[in-house]
C-alpha cells in the first residue's frame, strides 16, 4: 500500500497516523530497549504499517495484480500495485470515507505539519513536497498517477522503468479495480483488528 492507504487506516489517532505514514523511513528491529521511550501511538503506528505491508505482500488477491504487473513492470511491479491502489482509493475515496478527498488531505497535511518533530529527517523535504503538490488528491487521477510514477522513477536509477507504469494501468484498469474492490475491505477490516488487538 501507498500512502494514502496507509493514512487512511490508521483510525484517528495523530500518533498513530504519524507512525504509520513514516513507516518506510523507520529502519531497523523495533525492540523494547530500542523504543522504550517512543510515544506508544506512534510505535503502534510504525508496527501497523509493517502489518500492512507484510499482509498487502503475501495476500493471494494481491499476488496475482502483481504477475499481470510485472509483465510490464518486472521487479517493481509490487511498488506500482501498490500505487496503482491508492490510485483508486483516491478516485472512490467518497466510498470509503464520510468527507471528501480533499478535506481529509488537508487535515492530513495539517497533522504531519504540527507533528514534524515525528518525522525522520531524511523524510522531511519530501513531507513538505507532498503539501505543496497536495500528492493525495492529485492520486485520484491518471494525470496525477502518472506524476506520481515520474517523480518516483527519477529517485534511483533502478527506478526509471517505472515512468511507463500509467501505460499498464490503462490497459488493465478493470482488473486491477476488481482486485482492489475485493482486497481493500479486507485489509480494513484486518488493520482495524490489529489497531484495537495492539493499543496499549
Amino acid at each position: 500500500m501507498n500512502f494514502l492507504a496507509h493514512i487512511l487506516l490508521s483510525g484517528n489517532k495523530e500518533g498513530v497516523i504519524m507512525g504509520n505514514y513514516v513507516g518506510d523511513f523507520v529502519k531497523g528491529l523495533l525492540t523494547a530497549e530500542k523504543t522504550k521511550d517512543w510515544n506508544g501511538d506512534y510505535l503502534l503506528g510504525l508496527k501497523l504499517h509493517r502489518f500492512i505491508d507484510s499482509f498487502t505482500d503475501t495476500h493471494e488477491l494481491v499476488r496475482e495484480a502483481k504477475k499481470v504487473a510485472a509483465v510490464s513492470n518486472g521487479k517493481l511491479a509490487g511498488i506500482v500495485t501498490d500505487i496503482y491502489f491508492d490510485h483508486f482509493l483516491a478516485r472512490y475515496f467518497d466510498d470509503f470515507f464520510p468527507e471528501p478527498l480533499f478535506v481529509y488531505a488537508h487535515h492530513f497535511y495539517t497533522i504531519i505539519e504540527k507533528n514534524e518533530h515525528m518525522v525522520p529527517e531524511v523524510m522531511i523535504p519530501m513531507m513538505r513536497s507532498m503539501i505543496r503538490q497536495d500528492w493525495l488528491t492529485g492520486y485520484a487521477t491518471l494525470e496525477g498517477i502518472d506524476l506520481t510514477f515520474q517523480r518516483l522513477s527519477r529517485r534511483a536509477d533502478f527506478l526509471a522503468p517505472i515512468r511507463t507504469a500509467t501505460k499498464d494501468l490503462q490497459e488493465h484498469e478493470s482488473f486491477y479495480f476488481e482486485i482492489f474492490k475485493l482486497f481493500f475491505p479486507v485489509l480494513q477490516e484486518r488493520s482495524a483488528r490489529f489497531i484495537t488487538e495492539n493499543a496499549r
